[in-house]
């Protein structure tokens, strides 16, 4: 397992995050993985759980920025409905464009939060880029033809994590 792949955080799901983790470690920007993180892949539009999500974390003054390494059209979609930001196609595990992207934004790169559910992918690029994450459980069973792939790499990882206790709890 390389360290890439080892999260700084683990939750089961971006739905069990209390608000208050955000604010208690100076999050002002969430970047969120859309496949199986935020919803089901077959999910044109948000869930109520999405919508209220994003809510909560308005109020509490963060933002949701969806980055996702689909394409423009779905991720459009989605995060037009949902009324937030969004960085399609972005080339996780790879850095480079959410680096741009991280540049870009009107906070330091210690008040950005990653969250994903591919150690992969998600984490990866996330630590990569040098920006704190919560790696995820997926939150459907089915996933998309192509991240099949990654899963063969996802799951030994998360057992090896699991085994060696390097998943710490958001708390």
């Amino acid at each position: 397992m390389l360290k890439i792949n080892i999260p700084t955080y683990h939750a089961k799901s971006v739905y069990d995050i209390n608000p208050s983790f955000y604010k208690k470690h100076g999050y002002k920007i969430v970047l969120i993985d859309l496949d199986n993180t935020l919803d089901s892949y077959k999910t044109k539009y948000p869930s109520e759980r999405a919508i209220n999500l994003k809510e909560k974390l308005e109020k509490e003054g963060i933002e949701l920025i969806i980055v996702s390494n689909n394409t423009g059209k779905r991720v459009s979609t989605y995060a037009s409905a949902l009324g937030v930001k969004f960085i399609p196609s972005i080339g996780k595990p790879f850095k480079w464009k959410l680096l741009k992207a991280v540049e870009q934004l009107p906070v330091k790169k210690e008040e950005i939060l990653m969250i994903g559910d591919q150690t992969v992918t998600d984490i990866a690029a996330a630590n990569r880029a040098k920006i704190d994450n919560v790696l995820t459980d997926k939150i459907v069973k089915e996933d998309q033809p192509t991240t099949h792939f990654n899963r063969m790499f996802d799951i030994p990882i998360r057992k090896s994590l699991i085994k060696k206790g390097l998943l710490r709890e958001v708390d």
